[in-house]
Formats: structure tokens, sequence, C-alpha cells
């Protein structure tokens, strides 16, 4: 039997062809299925016959879905390469952050470099973004924040820190809707206070509500957007560790 290669979604941020999990095959002279047709999946197909010709077993590579690829999706795709199905190395942990201001930035520049999270950063305009994203960010400039929430990953962990309180409150609302991992806020104790009573107003209960932790961080270290930003990756961190425990226990 001839090698091959999958090609395989695994992870989505935006306007997508395809969703996570879909995959196709890839031989020397042939293939079958589809990751959503055109450019995207035309350039997929020749590094997957590069790589049967190299001989390389493995590889994952986030693609932007936009003017470069001829396409107007204006989201992104994570596709993982495997030499005859082989599995690939663990999925990073979706970390979707809300909101490219100070404190944005800051978490951003801390959580880039760490290597099991993948960050999907979203503002309302490319302008509030900085010039240089750090390396294995997806920046998607979204002028409904909200409405992009719908199409989060269920298991993704959101960090809300935008410009907006009426934005704010209405992330709060759509992922309570939708469902997530873990969420956290930026704000003060009178923030939270008004935000529990509009939500309840909304229809979520107390015990859902009580699953976005606000504020985030460790207020102890200060409000310098950095010291913010060290105390929320402290926290998934911990976080992380307590998930991999738990996980070992009940294995």
């Amino acid at each position: 039997m001839s090698d091959f290669i999958r090609i395989t979604v695994t992870r989505t941020a935006g306007s997508a062809p395809r969703d996570a999990g879909t995959s196709m095959i890839v031989w020397a002279d042939r293939q079958d299925g589809t990751i959503g047709g055109g450019a995207l999946e035309w350039e997929a197909t020749l590094e997957a016959r590069q790589m049967l010709r190299e001989g390389r077993a493995t590889q994952s590579r986030t693609v932007p879905l936009g003017p470069d690829l001829g396409q107007c999706c204006g989201g992104s795709v994570t596709l993982d390469w495997a030499l005859n199905g082989a599995q690939a190395a663990p999925a990073a942990a979706p970390l979707w952050i809300w909101g490219a201001g100070h404190v944005g930035r800051a978490i951003v520049n801390v959580m880039a470099p760490l290597p099991d999270y993948a960050i999907t950063w979203v503002d309302t305009d490319s302008a509030r973004f900085p010039d240089d994203i750090p390396q294995g960010v997806t920046s998607v400039p979204a002028a409904d924040m909200p409405r992009l929430a719908n199409h989060a990953p269920a298991n993704a962990t959101h960090l809300i820190v935008t410009y907006s309180h009426e934005v704010d409150l209405a992330l709060c609302h759509t992922l309570l809707t939708r469902g997530f991992a873990s969420a956290g806020l930026i704000g003060s104790a009178t923030k939270w206070a008004r935000f529990r009573s509009r939500l309840a107003s909304l229809g979520h209960t107390n015990a859902q509500i009580s699953r976005i932790a606000c504020p985030i961080g460790q207020p102890e270290l200060g409000k310098h957007p950095t010291a913010i930003a060290v105390g929320v990756a402290a926290a998934l961190l911990k976080q992380a560790d307590q998930s991999v425990q738990q996980g070992e226990t009940v294995g």
C-alpha cells in the first residue's frame, strides 16, 4: 500500500470553509476528500506531496484566509499533515483574547511564548492591533465581536479585555449561551456586580454566571497591564496543571 498524507483541520478562527475535524488524504498521484477547496486546499496538497517526496512525518501550520490566498473568508485555519495518518502532536488549547488594548497586548505577549496555547486575538478593527503580532498568534478583526464569539470552539478559554463595557457584557452573554471551558473578565467588584445583575436579567443562573472570573489575574500584583498579564498567566498555568493531575488520577 502506497504512503499517504492525511491533512486535518484542527482549529478554525473566524470564517473558514470547513469545520475543525475535517480531513482529506493525499497520495503521490491522487487525493480523496476535501478541506474546503480553492487555494487553501491546493497549497495544502502541494505541501503533502512535498512531504511524501522528502519522507517527513508530521507538521502543523496556521494559515490566514485572506488576500494572499485569493480568498475573502477573513479567518484562519490550523492544518496538521500526518504521514499515513500518524498521530500528530497534541493540539494546543484554544485561548481567545478579546481586546487589543494595553492589557490585551500585555496578555498576548506573556502567553504567546508558552507552547500549549493556540491564541486567537480579536478586536473590532485591524488598526487596533500592533504592527508586530507575536509568532503563533492569529489576529482576527471583527466589527461584531459577540457575533464572532458564536463561532469559537466550545472548549476555548476566553479573556475579555475590550475597550467597551457594552461589548464586554455582550461577550459574556454570548459565551454563557454558547458554552466555554473557562472565561475571565477584566473589571472591578462594582462592574462585576452590575454585570451579574444584567446577566441574570438575560436569563442566566447564578451558577452559570459564576463560571466567569472577575477580576482576572491576581489583584495583589497591581493594576499595571503586565502585572495583570502575569497574574492571568499564572492562573491559566495552574488551571492547566490541575486538569493534567485530575486526568492522571482518573486514568
